[in-house]
């Protein structure tokens, strides 16, 4: 469901897939081949939602912001299931785990990978191609190249996962 808040209309591009039953409101954008999976709420009534290319966000999730403090997800990320994100920036190919809460201008770092069920306090950088993990999260080591091609396999399989259930639309 997509809803108008003060003149400003979600943009959905053509080729995202969203499921059904997900709650878009206001401000939000969210390009190509992204998917929005069950259940999730996004909500543009604060301020801006940015969602790029081959994005996934799935089921459970909720994505808000503070006022002029925008939400940033950049291309190739993944947000596992039942994640709240506010106000913050996920750069290009990073992983979100399930159950994680990353917080007010926090800043995830390209290719990073965040543990199931972590703490990223307000204002906190990870940075680049790490595993940070806990509540609050700390960098625990540099990933692998095992660690990134398991990342990769999972944000192609939910490009690919959202453009088959689009197909079914």
């Amino acid at each position: 469901m997509s809803y108008e808040y003060k003149g400003k209309h979600p943009y959905i591009d053509e080729t995202a897939y969203v499921a059904d039953n997900v709650v878009i409101t206001g401000d939000v954008t969210i390009h190509a081949r992204a998917s929005v999976w069950f259940n999730t709420v996004i909500r543009g009534d604060v301020a801006t939602t940015i969602i790029e290319e081959e994005a996934n966000i799935q089921d459970n999730s909720t994505l808000h912001q503070s006022p002029n403090v925008p939400l940033h997800i950049k291309k190739g990320v993944t947000v596992g299931h039942q994640c709240l994100l506010h106000s913050c920036t996920i750069e290009k190919n990073a992983l979100i785990g399930m159950g994680s809460i990353i917080l007010d201008g926090a800043t995830i770092g390209e290719g990073a990978f965040i543990g199931a069920g972590s703490l990223v306090p307000p204002g906190k950088v990870i940075p680049p191609n790490v595993l940070a993990l806990g509540r609050p999260a700390k960098v625990v080591r540099k990933l692998t190249e095992e660690d990134l091609a398991d990342m990769d396999r999972i944000r192609k399989s939910y490009v690919d996962k959202g453009q088959y259930y689009k197909s079914l639309k």
